[in-house]
């Protein structure tokens, strides 16, 4: 019994070991990525070409409201391990915020497919139809469209709930505010909906630029190009959004089948659904767009890359001109 008991201890030990490891592994990557996200949220606001051109905004909207999800879902996953109880009226307003920002990245995805699909298929009017003016009515739409779910959500729940379970104290998970199942099949279908429509804006835009670089001239070729493969790292972003929401319920299936099983798929659910796909934003519209790249690498150097290109300009002229001279005539 004793040796039971010792091993039985032996084991959460090590569990913990491990679990504490897996949680310090996550606050390295989410600072990793908070970093990246300030860097180019930063270079985006110093450069005014960028604040007035509708792609730019659009993509600093993603760095924006990724870089909140991620601190929110950081606490979220930092209280649910230590056990944190919190109001159950604070924990409402966690919850429709980390559902809202989860909304929000899909929707600008799907904005940012359109906005591409104008200014390959219809240049001519891409600056008419990229207006500030429609620029701020398009992200108010994404905005309002993406509370639509959460408020649902939240309003449903304290509808149904007793008022005198909101002064109780509870450790925060969204999934505990499904309280009746027919909300949370509703909750689905809406999500359903959400995806279909986007998934359905992003194959029409896939499939109209790629008519577009089949008639496209040699020199437009490698921006149309350019544009599918934006659009296919665009769909690959919103395959790994949607994933994230079908998680939960695969996690409560295996749930009750093994508990450590359901804490490995949670933690690889939090890895690989929810920053992997925000760690896709950068890379797309930060690294591999040209002139904001540019920029950026002068501000994550202090402008010291200036410095460094412009002495080896100046050495390979001074090389060139011995080179002519002759190295007896220097």
């Amino acid at each position: 019994m004793q040796n039971d008991t010792g091993s039985n201890a032996v084991i959460v030990n090590y569990f913990s070991r491990t679990l504490n490891e897996k949680i310090l592994l996550v606050q390295v990557l989410v600072g990793i990525f908070l970093y990246v996200n300030s860097l180019m949220i930063f270079t985006f606001l110093k450069k005014e070409a960028f604040r007035t051109d509708t792609r730019y905004v659009l993509f600093a909207q993603t760095l924006f409201m990724d870089s909140f999800l991620m601190i929110l879902t950081d606490l979220a996953l930092i209280g649910n391990y230590f056990q944190f109880p919190i109001p159950w009226i604070p924990c409402c307003v966690f919850c429709f915020l980390m559902s809202w920002l989860s909304l929000v990245t899909p929707l600008t995805l799907a904005a940012m497919c359109l906005e591409r699909y104008v200014a390959i298929c219809m240049p001519l009017r891409h600056a008419d139809i990229s207006s500030p003016r429609n620029r701020r009515r398009g992200l108010a739409i994404i905005w309002v469209i993406s509370t639509l779910l959460p408020t649902f959500t939240v309003v449903s729940f304290i509808s149904l709930v007793p008022p005198t379970l909101l002064l109780t104290y509870v450790v925060c998970s969204i999934e505990m505010m499904y309280v009746q199942a027919w909300l949370n099949h509703a909750h689905n279908a809406i999500l359903l909906l959400y995806f279909s429509v986007m998934f359905i804006i992003i194959v029409f835009t896939y499939m109209s630029i790629f008519k577009a670089a089949q008639a496209a001239s040699s020199d437009n070729k490698k921006s149309t190009h350019k544009g599918l493969r934006t659009i296919i790292l665009h769909a690959f972003q919103l395959l790994l959004c949607l994933a994230q929401f079908v998680c939960p319920f695969v996690e409560m299936a295996i749930l009750k089948i093994d508990f450590m099983l359901f804490i490995n798929f949670r933690y690889s659910h939090f890895i690989v659904f929810l920053i992997a796909p925000r760690c896709l934003s950068p890379l797309i519209y930060g690294l591999r767009d040209e002139k904001f790249y540019v920029v950026l690498r002068h501000y994550a150097f202090f402008g010291l890359d200036t410095v460094v290109l412009s002495l080896l300009s100046s050495e390979n002229i001074k090389f060139r001109g011995r080179a002519k001279t002759g190295p007896l005539q220097s």
